[in-house]
């Protein structure tokens, strides 16, 4: 899962550099899915570890980070749907695909996780 946490960093900082270079490098709230992929991918290279406990640790956080994220940018969103001025639509198109890589990558922590729980029984 770790392997896969780093490939889930790279495309949400992609997703910021191009949110912020596509605004003309005036809005550096368009940055924000660039941070959360770059701890993404700090926690998720700690998490390459033959060590259960520490790769386990590290991948909560990530999980965690994910969680925030994701009722964050929801919220944002239902606020900006239901308030009457115009909006952006190059901030909601980048905060739609925030929303959906941060629920992708909660759907296979929940997966994998779930997994790690079912092998830890046997």
């Amino acid at each position: 899962m770790a392997k896969v946490t780093l490939f889930f960093a790279v495309l949400l900082i992609a997703l910021g550099l191009v949110g912020f270079l596509g605004t003309g490098h005036t809005h550096y709230t368009a940055l924000i899915p660039a941070l959360i992929g770059l701890a993404f991918g700090v926690f998720g290279w700690l998490a390459i570890s033959p060590d259960q406990s520490r790769r386990m640790h590290f991948m909560h956080i990530n999980a965690t980070i994910s969680i925030l994220g994701f009722l964050g940018t929801t919220a944002d969103l239902v606020h900006d749907m239901a308030s009457l001025k115009p909006f952006d639509p190059a901030a909601m198109g980048a905060k739609l695909a925030l929303m959906w890589l941060l629920f992708f990558y909660l759907f296979f922590c929940v997966i994998a996780f779930s997994v790690a729980r079912r092998s830890e029984k046997v």
